[in-house]
Parts: structure tokens; C-alpha cells; sequence
């Protein structure tokens, strides 16, 4: 699907919520893809990308970054606690604030930085073992530690779980960002995002349906 396609699909959607056109930022997920991709989106005038690994961030973008102004790249894979540091000198925003240890991290760090991306915890609205983020009875008191340490939080983030209807799981971020006062909502991906924008996203990310499959060899 070409990057016309889904903006047209984004804008359809949030017309049909009756949001604002525009209120919806779309992140294209680089993260695994070749370069040639990468550079023919960002040919095409798209500005904002979604990384998983830092490292590969560390390698790709800097050159990138000089070749095309204006460009954005945000953290939206788990963040190991030894490369926060790394992070916040990469990413204009972290998706994956998803534990104490990583808050404490990164707000000492930027304490000493004086400056912060903007930063979107990850709640675990399904509940799931296996996966990383706050659980939604322990986000109120995170985000509150957060906040005592100075932790700029913008907004929450989460992946509901595969299989099941995605929109609980929306309508339940939006609900606790609203009681917390957080503007921004970081969900919907290749599959669901027109249901996201309904429940208010302010960030999809899209991957495979605009760079095409990725390879992991």
C-alpha cells in the first residue's frame, strides 16, 4: 500500500470520528527495513519514523538525519535499562516507559541532560505475562513516581493482544489517559489503526503495509 493510500485512510478516519484532520501522527516503522525503503518513503516526504533497537537507530539514522531536515524518530520497542543513556541522545520520544527501573533511569539522566523527548508509558492492558509494560491497576502510582521524579510523561502506549478485538483495549488507554490528563494515546497499527484513531490515537505506527514485509536474515 503506498504512503498516499494510508494517509488517505487516515484522514477518511478521523473524518469519520469527527477529529480534527491532521490529529493523528503517522509513525512508519523502519525498524528491520533496507535502506533503499527507508530513503524512498522519506523521498516521498515522510518525516516521521518508529525504531525498535537502538543500535540499528545508532547506525541508520544520524547519515539520515543529515540527508533529510525535519525528520523524526521514536523509540517504540522495549528499552533495555544499560542503553537508556544512548536513547535520549537518538529519539525525539520513548513509547516503551514500561517499568520503575527504566523511569528512575531515564529521569536521572535527564536531570543531568536538561532536556527530555517526549516520553509515553506502555501499559499492558491485556494483562499478559509474557508482555512488557505497567498493568493497569499499578499505572496511576507509576505514573505519580514519574511525575515526583520530574519524568516528563506525555501520553500512554500499548499493543493489544493478538486475536482479540482491539478496541477494549483502545477505549481502555484512552479512558486512563484522560483520568491522568495525558494528551497522548500511541496505538493502532498496520491492521487496526482506523479503530485507534475512533478512540482518539494522536500516534499509529504502520509498518508492513507501507514498506512491505521485513526480513530478519
Amino acid at each position: 500500500m503506498s504512503l498516499a493510500q494510508i494517509t488517505a485512510r487516515i484522514h477518511a478516519a478521523e473524518a469519520h470520528s469527527g477529529r480534527a484532520p491532521g490529529s493523528t501522527r503517522l509513525i512508519a516503522v523502519s525498524k528491520v527495513q533496507p535502506l533503499d525503503r527507508v530513503v524512498a518513503v522519506l523521498e516521498e516526504g515522510h518525516r516521521l519514523f518508529g525504531e525498535n533497537y537502538v543500535q540499528e537507530t545508532a547506525g541508520k539514522w544520524p547519515d539520515l538525519r543529515a540527508r533529510f531536515a525535519g525528520v523524526q524518530v521514536h523509540m517504540i520497542g522495549p528499552l533495555q535499562t544499560n542503553k537508556a543513556k544512548q536513547a535520549l541522545e537518538l529519539f525525539d520520544a520513548i513509547h516503551s516507559v514500561d517499568r520503575p527501573s527504566l523511569a528512575d533511569k531515564l529521569a536521572r539522566l535527564v536531570q543531568e541532560r536538561g532536556a527530555a523527548p517526549e516520553m509515553f508509558v506502555q501499559v499492558n492492558t491485556g494483562v499478559e505475562p509474557q508482555k512488557a509494560g505497567v498493568l493497569p491497576a499499578d499505572l496511576d502510582a507509576f505514573l505519580a513516581r514519574c511525575r515526583a521524579m520530574d519524568l516528563p510523561v506525555q501520553g500512554l502506549m500499548c499493543i493489544p493482544p493478538e486475536g482479540e478485538d482491539p478496541s477494549p483495549h483502545f477505549a481502555m488507554l484512552a479512558a486512563m489517559a484522560a483520568q491522568n490528563g495525558l494528551a497522548g494515546l500511541s496505538m493502532g497499527m498496520s491492521s487496526d489503526f482506523e479503530a485507534a484513531i475512533a478512540h482518539g490515537a494522536t500516534h499509529i505506527r504502520v509498518g508492513s503495509a507501507i514498506f512491505g514485509a521485513r526480513s530478519y536474515a
